[in-house]
């Protein structure tokens, strides 16, 4: 039987280790079929055609055959271009693309199509190669970030709804404050809470979420709340998707961690 071939898809890759002396697996994430390993032959040779393509957080469509390889779930890559439009984000905000590849390569199970997430990641990622390495519009990055961890969390199911308590289903009060825990979800906020949100703000973000252009919705949402949002959901995401994820801790948070330190 022929192979199957896939031609033209839009895709960014995710992660790349060595397969051998010349050639790399690539963990990539494409529009139409989700998450995909690709087998690149060749691609670590001076002459290869793919040695300056293949980078992460770079628009590409690539061109791949299902089956005959005798890779199971590793396909073969046939080609690969740039898509334009962008250059490589540096600084905190390629640390930033890293992490967010990351949660990628944990949540998502491969060739499980994520075709809404797919254009959100490709809109944080041209957001984030406008950040520069002085900070300019480092103070859009934040808000950006936080509306990416809770489309992803929503997206693969494991974000509970944010316009009631989790275990009793009753509403949530506009003035009182409530916590998103791993486990629990949400609740009532306690003292011990490291962070928690009013009622108000949680609705307002149920609210983004379910509009039509939830990406643009949900980081205005974020962006524009007449009190802080960001950190304090941040605090909490962090947690949940930590959990989500298992240990040991993210290493590009690790990294991001330690060079703060330095």
């Amino acid at each position: 039987m022929a192979a199957r071939r896939i031609a033209d898809e839009p895709a960014y890759v995710l992660h790349s280790y060595d397969w051998s002396e010349s050639s790399l697996i690539l963990e990539t994430f494409t529009r139409h079929y989700g998450r995909v390993a690709l087998v690149a032959k060749g691609a670590k040779k001076p002459t290869s055609n793919f040695r300056p393509v293949l980078l992460p957080l770079q628009p590409l469509r690539v061109t791949y055959t299902l089956g005959g390889e005798g890779h199971g779930e590793i396909h073969a890559l046939k080609g690969a271009e740039w898509a334009g439009g962008h250059v490589m984000p540096t600084g905190d905000a390629l640390l930033s693309g890293l992490y967010l590849n990351e949660l990628l390569l944990r949540l998502l199970a491969r060739e499980d199509t994520h075709a809404p997430l797919f254009d959100t990641y490709a809109g944080v990622v041209r957001v984030l190669a406008t950040v520069d390495h002085e900070g300019e519009h480092g103070d859009a990055l934040e808000p950006v970030l936080r509306s990416f961890e809770l489309l992803l969390l929503r997206e693969i199911g494991l974000l509970p709804g944010l316009d009631a308590e989790t275990s009793t289903l009753a509403p949530l009060h506009a003035a009182a404050r409530y916590a998103l825990v791993p486990e629990a979800g949400l609740r009532p906020a306690v003292p011990a809470d490291r962070a928690a949100l009013s009622g108000g703000q949680w609705l307002a973000l149920q609210g983004a979420l379910d509009e039509p252009a939830r990406y643009t919705a949900t980081l205005r949402a974020i962006a524009t709340a007449e009190a802080p949002v960001a950190a304090d959901l941040k605090t909490q995401l962090r947690a949940l998707l930590q959990y989500h994820c298992g240990s040991p801790l993210l290493r590009t948070r690790q990294l991001m961690m330690d060079l703060q330190k330095l």
